[in-house]
């Protein structure tokens, strides 16, 4: 790799990259790599993805994506995500065309925990209609809700999942995991299925892996009214029309969003006050940026100079 690396293409596939901090870009040209930048500054779409690969060794991911079609037609050897998350990786094709894939599954823990906590409080002391309403010189007072004694659903129970049941558990709520891997409990919370978890449960929070809906009507149909919906994982988990009518009809009392099917995101939400929306934001603090920037830097080096 020492002799070639002067030919060697990297595409930042992310659409922001060393923003924060510039050691992880300055470390890849320090390497001598040849540096392709996204030039959308969006999450790139499959055609925009194709037209940008070719010649293209290695890709630092973002959430485009890397499907069997992709991967089939490019010269890739190394996927390195900037991310826990993989749904938006082929990983059969991945594995059957010789394409490492890594990711870095701990550095958007605590940012994407704490972000969770935050927007849930908002939501539950209606923080953003009361700021709005005094800075527009209206003192306008909306009684809320506390978090302690309420029954919060973890769906996900992976790393960040079980991050954010620490944070809920010392503000005093029971926390019921859902995630198919574990039985019995996990660090201490009791795993129970999806149906029971949904009656039962005044919150709800997703932070689980894939694109396959998880909420839709009939899963809407057995929660409590006035439930609260928290989606920092991925977009495709939430039928939107189902939460829609959820919201129309008080099912769903509140809910926060950082996650989109269609990226930048301009649906119906948009006019639902009492839904916060944030544009996928969950790993950006400058700590957590550095982090898993220069950790996906530092896996993509290690892969390549194992391949080439």
């Amino acid at each position: 790799m020492t002799e070639r690396k002067s030919k060697i293409k990297i595409l930042l596939g992310t659409s922001t990259f060393s923003e924060e901090d510039k050691d992880p870009l300055l470390k890849l040209l320090g390497m001598g790599f040849e540096v392709v930048e996204n030039p959308f500054k969006r999450r790139l779409t499959k055609d925009e993805l194709i037209n940008l690969l070719p010649g293209v060794s290695g890709i630092i991911a973002g959430l485009e994506p890397l499907d069997r079609d992709v991967l089939k037609n490019s010269e890739l050897k190394v996927i390195s995500r900037c991310g826990s998350g993989l749904s938006n990786v082929d990983l059969d094709a991945a594995k059957e065309f010789g394409v490492t894939v890594k990711n870095t599954p701990t550095a958007p823990i605590e940012a994407v925990a704490e972000l969770t906590v935050g927007c849930l409080l908002s939501i539950l002391r209606h923080i953003r209609q009361m700021d709005a309403s005094l800075h527009n010189n209206k003192w306008f007072k909306i009684i809320g809700r506390q978090l302690n004694g309420m029954n919060v659903a973890v769906i996900g129970f992976g790393n960040i999942g079980q991050r954010v049941a620490q944070l809920l558990n010392a503000f005093g709520a029971d926390i019921y995991a859902v995630d198919p891997a574990y039985s019995g409990k996990v660090s201490g919370f009791p795993v129970v299925d999806l149906d029971d978890a949904l009656k039962a449960a005044d919150v709800i929070t997703l932070h689980c892996s894939g694109e396959k809906c998880l909420l839709g009507k009939s899963q809407f149909d057995l929660m409590k009214d006035g439930v609260y919906i928290l989606n920092a994982a991925r977009g495709g988990l939430i039928d939107e029309g189902a939460l829609i009518a959820a919201l129309d009809s008080g099912r769903v009392a509140g809910a926060w969003l950082d996650t989109f099917q269609s990226e930048p995101y301009s649906g119906a939400l948009l006019k639902y006050k009492q839904v916060i929306l944030t544009p996928h934001i969950g790993s950006y603090t400058s700590e957590c940026r550095r982090n898993m920037e220069m950790e996906a830097v530092d896996n993509l080096i290690e892969a390549l100079r194992k391949i080439l």
